[in-house]
């Protein structure tokens, strides 16, 4: 992307990545709230999907001012693991995965739900698609400044 001047626009790219960051910060938060306010319990799996979404916080932000749009090559590992991580617990809630496989059965078990909304949309499918998003607003961001960049 070129140097930024001040009276140059500011790029789709950017926008894009402050929507990462804005989605990425929401669902800190809101797993905070679920966690520490509702008291709902935290699984391994849980835990492993806030540390690949809690360092987004801080890196998102950091890649706008100035913009980098290199921010997918060390966001895009973190988004990759809470992704994977993700569908593996929607994945064994659902029973696909069999209880040998299951990381954590004592204590506060991995393949039990406590929040359902709708009767699908539970915390482990709200990483799931927040990892989605974020992965494709990610890769739309560096699109778009690669488009920019070759212009």
């Amino acid at each position: 992307m070129k140097n930024s001047t001040p009276s140059e626009p500011i790029s789709k790219s950017w926008y894009l990545l402050f929507f990462a960051w804005f989605l990425a910060t929401s669902g800190t938060l809101i797993s905070l709230f679920f966690s520490e306010v509702v008291k709902l319990p935290v699984c391994v799996l849980c835990w492993y999907q806030r540390i690949a979404m809690y360092p987004l916080v801080l890196i998102l932000p950091l890649a706008l001012f100035p913009f980098d749009p290199k921010v997918v090559r060390y966001s895009g590992v973190l988004v990759v693991f809470g992704w994977l991580t993700a569908l593996f617990h929607v994945l064994l809630i659902a029973g696909f995965i069999p209880q040998s496989a299951q990381p954590c059965v004592a204590g506060i078990p991995c393949s039990e739900t406590h929040l359902n909304v709708f009767g699908f949309l539970n915390m482990a499918m709200m990483s799931l698609l927040t990892f989605t998003a974020l992965g494709i607003l990610l890769l739309l961001s560096h699109f778009q400044s690669s488009r920019n960049h070759h212009e």
